[in-house]
C-alpha cells in the first residue's frame, strides 16, 4: 500500500548522519542545550513535584532518569516528567510555520528511550546518532504540522510532536522503512492534545506534551512486538490532516522532504511566556529603550497582530489567574515588561499575578485583529503607545527575537541556560552546566548521550 506516509517513513529510515548539513548539525547543538535548560527550570514549575509523584505510581523500573530530580523511573514515565518540565514554563523552542514546541515531547521521549536501551542491553548512543534521530523527528513533526492552513482547534505541539517524538525514537532503535510507517501508525492511535487546556490556561497543557512523550516509546515497543498500525494516518479518509486540521496542503512541503532540514528553521523563546506575545515584548522593550516612558506615563497601548495570536494570546488579564493563563496574556506579559524591562519567571507567582499595579497597567493594553489573511501567521504585529503627555509612538515588529531569521544572540542563549540551571529543584554542580555546554558544542564528537544525563542529575 502506497500513502503520502511512505516517502516520510524511508527519509527517517535512511537519513544518516553524513546527510545532515552543517546549520541542521549547528540548530541541532544549539536546542539540545536549550530543551535541557528549560527542562531543569521546569523542574521547579507548577505541578512539576505532582507530576513526579504520580509518575513514581505508574510501575517499578530504573530504566530512566528525571533531569534536576534525578528519580530514576520506568522509560515512558521517565519520558512524560521530562516532557512536562520542558514546556510547563512556556519556555521551550517553537517552530511558528506549523505553531508547535517541537523539541519538548522530542527529546524527553528519545533521551528516555536511550538511556533505558542502555539499561537493558549495554548498548550507548553516539552524539551522531542522537543528532541524526533529532533532525528526521523534527523533519517529521514539522512538515505535518506545515502543511495546515487551517486554524488551530487541537493543541498541535502534543497531537503532532507525538509523531516526531516517535520517528526519532524509531530512528534510534534502527527502524527499517516498514518498521518507521508502523510506528507511525501506532503512534497515531494514540494522539491527543486539547485547546480548551489552552484557553483556561491549564497545567494539562504540558501534561499533554508529556502524553505525547510516553506514546512513542510505547508506539516502539508495540511494533517491536508485532503490532502493525494503520498505514494511511496522515491524509487518509480519517488521517491527521483531513481529521484535526481539515484545511491543508501538502505537496509544497512534502516537496521537501529529505531536502529541507526543519531544524534550521526553530527558533528559540527569550521570554518564558507564550511564543505570540513576544512581538509585544520586543516592540515595547525598543520602544521604551529609544523613548525613555516609565509605566506611569502610559494612557493607553494597542497591539494590532493576525488572527492566531489575537484568538490565543489576546485575551483580557485576570487577577489572580493560574500562571499559564497569563503567559498566554498578551496585556499582563505587556505589563510585566514595562514595569520590569523584560519578562521573568518570577512575573507569574502568586504575588504578582495578585498584584493591582500590574493589572492596572495590563488594562491598559487593548488587542486588534488585523487583516492578516495567514490563520497561522504569529506576525507582524504592531505595537501603538500612547503616553499621558498625548505623544504617540509605534513599532512594528515583523519577526520577534528569536526568530531563525533574527536569531538569538550566542550570549544571550547562554544568559537564558545559565538562569535556567539556578533554578533546578535540586541543586546541579555549576561545574556540570560548563561541561554540559562543552559536550553539547561538540556532541557530534560524544562517544555516549548517557553522559548529558549525567550533567543534568544533581550529586
Amino acid at each position: 500500500m502506497t500513502t503520502t506516509v511512505e516517502p516520510l517513513a524511508a527519509h527517517i529510515a535512511r537519513t544518516s548522519f553524513a546527510d545532515l548539513p552543517e546549520a541542521a548539525v549547528k540548530a541541532a547543538k544549539v536546542f539540545i542545550l536549550d530543551t535541557f535548560s528549560c527542562a531543569i527550570a521546569g523542574s521547579t514549575g507548577p505541578s512539576a513535584a505532582e507530576t513526579l509523584a504520580a509518575a513514581r505510581g505508574w510501575g517499578t523500573g530504573e530504566e530512566a532518569t528525571v533531569w534536576a530530580q534525578g528519580t530514576r523511573l520506568p522509560g515512558p514515565s521517565a519520558a512524560l516528567v521530562n516532557a512536562y518540565q520542558i514546556h510547563c514554563l512556556e519556555f521551550d523552542c517553537v517552530f511558528e510555520r506549523g505553531v508547535i514546541h517541537p523539541m519538548s515531547s522530542l527529546m524527553s521521549a528519545l533521551l528516555s528511550e536511550a538511556e533505558r536501551q542502555t539499561t537493558l542491553t549495554g548498548r550507548a548512543f553516539t552524539g551522531k546518532e542522537f543528532i541524526t534521530a533529532v533532525a528526521v523527528g523534527i523533519d517529521t513533526s514539522c512538515s505535518i504540522a506545515a502543511c495546515s492552513n487551517a486554524p488551530m482547534r487541537f493543541f498541535r505541539p502534543a497531537a503532532v510532536g507525538g509523531f516526531g517524538a516517535a520517528a526519532a525514537c524509531a530512528k534510534l532503535r534502527g527502524y527499517d522503512k516498514m518498521q518507521v510507517w508502523n510506528t507511525l501508525g501506532v503512534m497515531y492511535g494514540q494522539t491527543s492534545g486539547t485547546m480548551q487546556a489552552h484557553v483556561e490556561g491549564s497545567m494539562l497543557l504540558g501534561l499533554q506534551v508529556g502524553f505525547a512523550a510516553r506514546n512513542a516509546l510505547v508506539a516502539c515497543d508495540l511494533v517491536a512486538a508485532g503490532i502493525e498500525g494503520p498505514k494511511d494516518v496522515i491524509s487518509g479518509q480519517w488521517g491527521y490532516l483531513p481529521l484535526f486540521e481539515g484545511d491543508y496542503d501538502m505537496e509544497p512541503v512534502w516537496s521537501e522532504i529529505g531536502k529541507v532540514f526543519r531544524l534550521t528553521q526553530v527558533g528559540h523563546k527569550p521570554f518564558p511566556s507564550g511564543r505570540l506575545t513576544h512581538f509585544a515584548v520586543d516592540g515595547l522593550q525598543q520602544l521604551q529603550a529609544k523613548h525613555g516612558f516609565a509605566p506611569s506615563d502610559i494612557a493607553h497601548i494597542e497591539v494590532r497582530c493576525p488572527p492566531l495570536a489575537h484568538r490565543l494570546v489576546g485575551r483580557r488579564p485576570r487577577l489572580g489567574a493560574e500562571p499559564n493563563y497569563s503567559k498566554l496574556c498578551i496585556p499582563f506579559v505587556a505589563a510585566r515588561t514595562l514595569m520590569t524591562g523584560g519578562v521573568l519567571q518570577d512575573d507569574f507567582t502568586p504575588e504578582i499575578l495578585n498584584d493591582p499595579a500590574t493589572h492596572a497597567l495590563a488594562e491598559k493594553v487593548t488587542v486588534i485583529l488585523d487583516d492578516n489573511p495567514d490563520l497561522n501567521a504569529f506576525g507582524p504585529q504592531t505595537i501603538t503607545v500612547r503616553l499621558a503627555s498625548g505623544a504617540i509612538h509605534e513599532i512594528t515588529i515583523e519577526r520577534a527575537i528569536g526568530d531563525p531569521r533574527n536569531p538569538l544572540p550566542r550570549e544571550r542563549q547562554i544568559e537564558k541556560f545559565w538562569r535556567c540551571w539556578d533554578l533546578a529543584a535540586k541543586p546541579l554542580p555549576r561545574e556540570n552546566g560548563e561541561r554540559l555546554i562543552e559536550r553539547i558544542d561538540h556532541l557530534d564528537s560524544v562517544e555516549s548521550v548517557g553522559e548529558l544525563v549525567g550533567l543534568v542529575t544533581p550529586p
